[in-house]
This record gives structure tokens, sequence and C-alpha cells, in this order.
């Protein structure tokens, strides 16, 4: 599911302001009114696409005039030199919609192609490889998009969606003297109906309070392995389990293979690095209406 086209055009139309807030200089200054040019979005190096609709929504919101063909959905791998969008239009337009195209294409094909990797790693265990709140601020719900379409999953969006207990609210919770359990109950008795809720253990003596108090998901965190099959025994089916903590790519196969049903990574868009996109002016096209491009480079103009 992408996001919607509403979410993508505030957070692109904020970007751009913050990129051109009074116009582009440069393009207005240096390139012709009527000039037209053709540009390629091209791969630098293999991964997953995701951010597609927002790299056509640079252009669009910059200029109407400018089309953007699309040669490769979000979620579709690529290799190194594959086309995966051309872009025609207004070259002033084209040039001052380029960084916040790319910037954004980038990260969210970054956040993707890392997602991915977890998802292949824990192929045939039936864990689920899901994000975190650790998200870029401003970019939650792109990044989310692009964890999915790395063929993750999303935890909640936001604090207003679940109710997740972690060690400081357990604190705050028994710090009167209320056992853990009844202190649990209390709450759920306050919470509504509809509400799911979580809560983080780090030790396996807190494993039958947290049960008796009503947890929907537990979350085990920063479980060995072996302490992550016992809980997953003790749960019994329970309640869902989440393992989290000392997740990576040399570890999070080992913790899947423990029968947890979730594994929150947070790894996946506080970590992930933009993968390399450049946009490509065909020279040829530009030279004969007067452009003078930039030779290409791996990450398009500064």
């Amino acid at each position: 599911m992408s996001t919607d086209r509403r979410e993508i055009d505030r957070i692109v139309t904020a970007a751009l302001d913050e990129d051109a807030p009074w116009g582009d200089l440069t393009s207005e200054t240096l390139i012709p009114a009527d000039a037209t040019a053709t540009a390629a979005l091209v791969a630098r190096e293999p991964g997953v696409l995701s951010g597609i609709e927002v790299f056509a929504a640079a252009f669009r919101i910059v200029d109407p005039a400018i089309e953007v063909g699309r040669l490769a959905a979000d979620g579709d791998r690529f290799a190194a030199g594959d086309v995966l969008a051309r872009v025609h239009g207004p070259a002033r337009g084209i040039l001052t919609a380029e960084r916040v195209a790319l910037n954004l294409s980038q990260r969210m094909s970054g956040v993707a192609t890392l997602t991915a990797q977890y998802v292949a790693a824990v192929a045939g265990t039936g864990a689920r490889i899901v994000d975190t709140r650790k998200t870029t601020p401003g970019l939650r719900s792109l990044e989310r998009q692009a964890v999915r379409d790395g063929g993750g999953r999303n935890h909640r969006r936001s604090l207003s969606d679940a109710i997740m207990a972690k060690d400081n609210h357990l604190a705050v919770l028994t710090a009167g003297g209320v056992d853990l359990a009844t202190a649990l109950r209390s709450a759920r008795d306050r919470m509504p109906h509809t509400a799911h809720l979580e809560v983080e253990i780090d030790r396996l003596d807190q494993l039958d309070a947290v049960l008796a108090g009503g947890a929907d998901t537990i979350m085990l965190d920063n479980f060995s392995p072996d302490d992550l099959r016992e809980g997953v025994r003790r749960i019994d089916g329970r309640a869902v389990v989440e393992a989290s903590g000392g997740v990576n790519l040399d570890t999070v196969a080992a913790i899947a293979a423990t029968g947890v049903d979730v594994i929150s990574v947070g790894a996946l868009t506080h970590s992930a690095r933009a993968l390399d996109l450049g946009l490509d002016v065909d020279i040829a096209l530009a030279e004969s209406v007067g452009v003078a491009p930039a030779a290409p480079s791996a990450t398009g103009h500064p």
C-alpha cells in the first residue's frame, strides 16, 4: 500500500520550500525560460525501489508540465545501470526539483533494500520483520512505506495507536508498591476496548506477571537465543512474542529460529544508507535546445 497522495504532497512541498524558498536562483539565471530537457533516473547499484510516486511528485509540484514516465514500480528489484524513470519537460523545473526528488527516493530505496535483506535472512521461519518509531522526523509515512516495499511490516505508527509499556513505564506504574500484574490489569480496565496492549520485559522472571496482567504482545528485549526459546515456550501462544534489541543481519536468523512471531528492527530506518541513484540529463537533447548540462555524478547535482 502506497502512502496517500495528500501526505506525499505535504512532505514534498515542505522539502521543496526548504530547498528553494525563493526560487532556484541558478536555474532562473542560467537556463532559458523556454528550454526543455529529458533526463533518466538511473540506478548506480542494485537494490529495491521505493518512492517512485514521491520522485514524480517533486517534478509535478514544481511544474505540472513536467512528465514523468515510470519504468519500475515500488517494490521492484533492479540492477546497476537500470533506468527506473524518464523525466521530460521545462528544464528549469527539472533542475529545481532534482535534488528533492533524488533525496527522498534514494532514502526510501535504501530503507527498502535493507529491509529486503532482513526479510530474506528470516525466510522460512515464520517471523515477521517490522519497523520501529526510530524514523527520520517528518518522514515517518515515507519510511514506513519503504519498509513495506522491502517486504517488511509496520509496527505502531505513533504513540496514539497502541499501548506499549516499556521499562520506564513499568517503573512508574509499580512505584507505589503495586505488583506488576495488578498494575497492568488496572491499566487494561482503563484502556479502550479496541486498543492493543504490548509490554516489554528484559528478564524471564517478569513473564508470569505480564501474562497475568493480560498483555496482547510481549516484547523480549535483548534476550539471548536460549532465553528467547524459553520465553516462547512459556508464553505458549497466549500472546504474540516480539524480539527486540541486538538485532542485525548477523543475528536475525538465529533470533527468528527461536520461534518468535515478530522481530522489530530499528536499523531499518535509523541506519539505512541512501541508495545510489542519479538523474542523468540526455546531453544530446539538452544541447539541441541550448542547455549545457553538468556531467552526470553519482548523486546528481549538489
